[in-house]
């Protein structure tokens, strides 16, 4: 009578198609989780976009409500150990540059600020740099959780003008054309051959690191989305 062979000596190819499929559930479920915990911060703002605007606010003005929601979740993210210090570092950095922005922007009227706050600088309440903070801890703790690295990363006189051509982009689209669309190109064309790889549960996969910037901005837009439905700003159109 002969022996079925250990599952230990089965071959990925040889599972079941039953075992493939719970296997191929059961890394998913891990990657969505991890994706989960490194969402925390954007969750919270969402969440306090809405609750500030359908409760009624006692003492402060909602965008104040919101800079100190903000600052508690802060501290907690780093006293808990979800955030480190040194991401708490590149988290404020991305903080400053979006309260920058947002200044520029609202002079500008791309979109405004119209509620009261004690916490507002030339039309900005604080609160908002928050929201490019987020993000920022979003790209750290997936970093960290998946342990994710880049293979064949363009040279560095290659990356950093054409980043700091995206960031200008922003500010001179107002006096002059606006690239954004040769410079997505310009991003796909020198990204090309690099890729991002992470793991899940200790098992390692790769995709095209282009992608990765496409789901990301594809998520920030219906993340905007959201807080334009929440009034987090308002546009003028």
């Amino acid at each position: 009578m002969k022996s079925s062979p250990s599952p230990s000596l089965l071959r990925k190819g040889d599972l079941p198609m039953g075992a493939r499929f719970e296997q191929a559930l059961r890394q998913l479920v891990r990657f969505g989780w991890q994706q989960a915990l490194s969402c925390v911060f954007p969750v919270v703002i969402f969440a306090s976009l809405a609750l500030t605007q359908w409760l009624p606010l006692p003492f402060l003005p909602r965008y104040d409500w919101l800079l100190l929601i903000c600052l508690a979740m802060q501290v907690w993210m780093v006293r808990s150990g979800l955030e480190t210090r040194d991401e708490l570092k590149v988290i404020t950095v991305f903080h400053l540059i979006g309260l920058a922005l947002e200044m520029f922007k609202v002079h500008m009227g791309s979109w405004a600020y119209p509620e009261e706050g004690w916490t507002k600088v030339n039309g900005v309440p604080l609160y908002s740099g928050f929201m490019y903070a987020s993000v920022a801890s979003y790209l750290c703790q997936a970093w960290r959780r998946l342990n994710v690295n880049l293979v064949r990363f363009p040279p560095l006189w290659l990356v950093v003008p054409l980043a700091a051509s995206i960031y200008l982009n922003f500010f001179t689209h107002h006096y002059w054309i606006d690239v954004r669309w040769w410079l997505s190109a310009l991003v796909l064309i020198v990204f090309w051959r690099t890729w991002v790889t992470y793991e899940v549960g200790g098992k390692p996969y790769r995709m095209p690191l282009s992608l990765s910037f496409v789901l990301i901005g594809f998520f920030i837009w219906v993340a905007e989305n959201v807080a334009t439905f929440f009034s987090a700003w308002r546009y003028p159109n």
